[in-house]
């Protein structure tokens, strides 16, 4: 049996689902924690890790009385662009949830298909380069390689 999802699940479905239908959406902070009754903290929280630019969005925040949160969903229009602002995202090491983020958003954007984008989460995985010194060192360079390889292609 599936375990229930957790409640960042939950409002992570939720801004997704407001963004299939909007490109952009502004919110508040208070708002959001007491529609989802949860503390504010747990609003940035699921925002700051499940809207990254690695995963399509970009945040914006304001603060004081009439501050606000916007989520903009990014338009890829040009893929060589993308696949050059991805990489320039991260140096010499990487973690594997950002990789993994990376992974998933080169799949989304049909770069890369289903089966090349499992085989990338295996072979930047922990249980892969976890027994190495240089585990990020090595993830970063792999995930460099492919996106140049990547946007090699788009340029032919």
């Amino acid at each position: 049996m599936k375990n229930p999802r957790n409640t960042s699940d939950i409002i992570e479905a939720y801004l997704k689902k407001i963004l299939e239908e909007h490109s952009m959406i502004e919110i508040r902070r208070t708002e959001m924690a007491d529609l989802f009754k949860c503390v504010p903290s747990q609003i940035n929280y699921v925002i700051n890790t499940r809207f990254t630019i690695q995963r399509g969005y970009t945040v914006e925040s304001k603060r004081g009385g009439g501050g606000y949160i916007r989520i903009e969903k990014v338009n890829i229009s040009n893929r060589h662009q993308f696949l050059s602002q991805v990489n320039q995202l991260f140096d010499k090491e990487l973690e594997e949830r950002d990789a993994q983020g990376i992974i998933h958003k080169l799949y989304e954007e049909e770069l890369l298909t289903k089966r090349e984008g499992n085989l990338l989460l295996t072979i930047v995985s922990k249980a892969v380069l976890g027994c190495s010194e240089d585990e990020h060192a090595i993830r970063s360079a792999i995930l460099h390689s492919v996106l140049e390889r990547l946007s090699y292609e788009e340029k032919e």
